[in-house]
């Protein structure tokens, strides 16, 4: 199946693009014909950061995406990085006491905040005070009402964006008034992208790879997510069971089994089983072969003098292939994994230490012996340790990837 987004640029007084507006489309259509606006939305939220990239969208300019009011009070804007987009409330949103709230906690947390068809009403001003930007509909203004609107926010540190400008006349004279932005026909319409849709289940398995790879991961967004999809209950539960551990207490909750497991091992199987539900139409041997690296690089961690970068090492290994498996640029996808530098420096130049230990898995995994032998004294290490290393990780690799395969029919509240 196939997404569709468009696009259209936003100018700045010099003519340079300042940012691009992020329109839903349910195909090539140059409109959009959907019922429901906060699916229309939500759908731009999500595709535009997971299926897209917002470099793809935007070339590392800002991203003014739609937001109506369920949207806001649901916080959806935290899915996407609050330096690349501008959350454009529409006109139809109520400025009641919640969403004055919601839009204040978006302010606190740095994200910028659009008006969008502005006209004054009653209770517009708690918006007006907390916007960044306010457009200002070209078409459907006056243009008496365009002057004075100009001159009454004049004083205010917000800026204000002309759109739906058609012809030169009114550009001139938005440019005139003092508007800071320009948006229109006059300049460019709508570009539909397209790209090939994931899975709605597998979103959950990428949502769950930025939740445990954040700095301090929230165990109650990772237990929702869990939730949603539930084969990863089985499938933790299954891991938990496995000869891998051993526990003198009975499992009651999901919360349990994650706080059984340690956030070092909760990273490690998420990881994994993420990985492997979006790799699934993939060539098994694929997925083997990404876990056995993952497994091999963590073993050779504290041998090589990395003692305290231990999932740092399998995170290089588990990700080493995830371009293939996703068939997207790996740059992208590591915008969208919050991953430390060094495993990101890794993975994109291998100019870190940590891509010789990587090498030295794929040497193996390959047969290239003089070459991993070369490593092998570049890193310290003794062959029969490497050697026992490399067989451990593929006996671990088999253990796991088969145990996953095999779903218990237990609940979990």
């Amino acid at each position: 199946m196939n997404k569709f987004i468009a696009r259209q640029p936003i100018l700045d007084k010099g003519s340079k693009t300042y940012g691009y507006e992020l329109l839903f489309r349910s195909g090539l259509e140059t409109f959009f014909h959907c019922s429901d606006r906060d699916q229309a939305s939500a759908s731009v939220v999500i595709d535009s950061f997971l299926l897209f990239g917002m470099q793809t969208l935007t070339h590392g300019r800002k991203a003014f995406i739609n937001f109506t009011r369920n949207l806001i009070l649901g916080r959806f804007a935290t899915l996407l990085p609050k330096d690349q987009i501008i959350i454009e409330i529409l006109e139809d949103v109520e400025p009641d006491a919640e969403i004055v709230a919601a839009c204040k906690f978006l302010k606190n947390q740095g994200y910028m905040l659009a008006l969008d068809d502005f006209k004054h009403s009653e209770g517009i001003k708690a918006l007006v005070d907390l916007a960044d930007i306010i457009k200002v509909d070209f078409l459907a203004t006056p243009v008496q009402e365009r002057r004075s609107l100009a001159k009454s926010l004049s004083c205010r540190r917000v800026q204000l964006l002309a759109e739906k400008v058609e012809t030169p006349e009114q550009y001139r004279e938005a440019f005139s008034l003092g508007y800071h932005y320009f948006q229109g026909y006059f300049f460019n319409k709508p570009e539909t992208v397209l790209a090939s849709e994931i899975p709605a289940y597998k979103l959950n398995y990428i949502m769950l790879l930025k939740a445990i790879n954040r700095r301090e991961p929230d165990f109650t967004e990772i237990e929702g997510i869990i939730k949603r999809e539930p084969s990863l209950t089985y499938r933790l539960l299954r891991y938990l069971n496995s000869a891998a551990f051993i526990f003198a207490k009975d499992i009651k909750s999901l919360r349990h089994a994650l706080s059984l497991l340690g956030l070092h091992e909760v990273r490690k199987w998420i990881s994994m089983v993420s990985l492997a539900g979006v790799a699934e139409d993939r060539p098994g041997a694929l997925l083997t072969t990404t876990v056995t690296r993952a497994r091999f690089c963590e073993l050779l961690a504290p041998l090589a003098g990395y003692r305290n970068k231990v999932i740092d090492l399998f995170l290089v290994g588990l990700f080493s292939l995830i371009d293939v498996i996703l068939g997207r640029p790996l740059a992208e996808i590591l915008q969208q994994i919050s991953v430390s530098e060094e495993v990101r420096s890794t993975l994109l130049h291998g100019n870190t230490p940590m891509k010789k230990v990587l090498g030295l898995a794929i040497a193996c995994e390959e047969g290239e012996w003089s070459h991993g032998s070369s490593l092998i004294e570049d890193l310290r290490l003794n062959e029969n340790e490497v050697s026992d290393a490399y067989l451990q990780a593929v006996e671990w690799s088999q253990m796991v990837l088969r145990t996953d395969k095999t779903l218990p029919s237990y609940g979990v509240r």
